[in-house]
């Protein structure tokens, strides 16, 4: 795709982002599985405690971790050791929490990745194994088990006089490391209608897509229920499934709306906007006063073999005052585009930090129709 906006000078952290306008020739469309979740196919958050083994004496201080101490009692108990009432001194081991993300329909006895997070005080988790976890859902279930050797993108080395680490050692994955032990309970294909979810909700959006649907079947199956939501319909007739029909329609073009708006993150300099940001008729002056101030101090002495004198240091003030002068006032006429936006923001030489201002600006005066959503 072409340019957007051509001779944008502005550098560092500013990041504009647009199109162009809606015009028939530059008309762009998505398939409707991209703007659309499906109501109920949804990922479900899995939880659970465990411990890792195998650490190289950079495992919790069981002196101040109680609950790894405990948890590794009970667990040898388990196995038929008997250890209730010795005092247990290893750096060996860490209490974990290890999470994961149940994607739907995964089928009993498929695989999926854990997370492992330590608790304690364990300096890093390398080199550790973890040992059977399962993994509970929100209703207390066990819907997974997991196990195995904790992979880790970073490491932490200790000298005498010196720490050296990078990125986080005491936090790591292990890919597959959960075998699913339980299926969810839901069947799609025995629904006779769903409710497609817009990611980014929108009216224009959700009857552009109810109307896709109902040319496609040339039926009126689909249903806009609000700006969030289109109801699908499976037809007295339609020989296949829901699920079928939700394959059939899915592949279906559509242009998704917008509402105008812009973003600006002020601890970054980070402007975003839509392309249907739109303002009216306003002149725009920027200009900032600067005074600058250098030092070049001399030293003066006397000359050789004077018979009186002193060295001393001599004070040399520059100073330089910008009160710009040379910033003209600049006019952006009524329903001027993102482009011309940019354009005469870059004629006047606005800097990122200054172009957040003017836009607030703008908004406060009642010219720019988009809103601004400040991060």
């Amino acid at each position: 795709m072409r340019a957007l906006v051509r001779g944008l000078t502005l550098v560092g952290l500013t990041v504009i982002l647009g199109a162009v306008m809606a015009t028939p020739a530059f008309t762009k469309t998505t398939r409707i599985k991209d703007i659309i979740n499906i109501e109920g196919v949804r990922d479900n958050q899995l939880v659970g405690y465990g411990l890792v083994v195998g650490l190289n004496g950079t495992g919790d201080s069981l002196n101040n971790a109680p609950f790894t101490r405990q948890s590794l009692t009970a667990m040898l108990e388990r196995l038929g050791v008997n250890v209730k009432d010795e005092k247990l001194n290893t750096g060996n081991i860490a209490a974990v929490m290890v999470t994961a993300t149940l994607p739907p329909f995964t089928n009993q006895g498929g695989r999926i990745d854990v997370t492992v997070s330590a608790m304690g005080d364990a300096d890093s988790l390398q080199g550790g194994t973890l040992l059977v976890t399962p993994l509970l859902g929100a209703d207390s279930e066990v819907y997974a088990v997991a196990q195995g050797p904790v992979n880790i993108a970073g490491f932490a080395a200790t000298g005498a006089a010196e720490t050296v680490t990078q990125n986080t050692p005491t936090a790591g994955r292990i890919p597959g490391g959960a075998i699913v032990e339980r299926e969810l309970d839901f069947q799609l294909a025995d629904y006779t209608q769903v409710r497609l979810a817009l990611r980014n909700p929108d009216f224009t959006t959700a009857r552009r897509i109810a109307s896709a649907i109902n040319g496609f079947t040339a039926t009126n199956v689909a249903t806009a229920e609000n700006a969030a939501s289109v109801v699908l319909k499976k037809p007295s007739g339609y020989k296949g499934s829901i699920v079928d029909l939700i394959t059939d329609v899915e592949q279906l073009p559509v242009q998704p709306d917008q509402i105008a708006r812009v973003v600006i993150d002020e601890r970054s300099g980070v402007i975003v906007m839509g392309s249907e940001v739109r303002i009216n008729t306003v002149a725009i002056a920027q200009g900032n006063l600067t005074i600058k101030i250098t030092e070049t101090p001399q030293v003066s002495q006397p000359n050789p073999f004077a018979e009186q004198g002193e060295t001393v240091v001599v004070p040399r003030t520059d100073v330089e005052v910008n009160n710009g002068a040379d910033v003209r006032l600049g006019v952006l006429d009524s329903g001027v585009t993102l482009q011309d936006l940019v354009t005469g923001l870059n004629r006047l030489g606005v800097s990122p930090r200054d172009m957040i201002t003017i836009l607030q600006a703008i908004k406060a005066a009642g010219a720019l129709q988009a809103e601004i959503d400040t991060l």
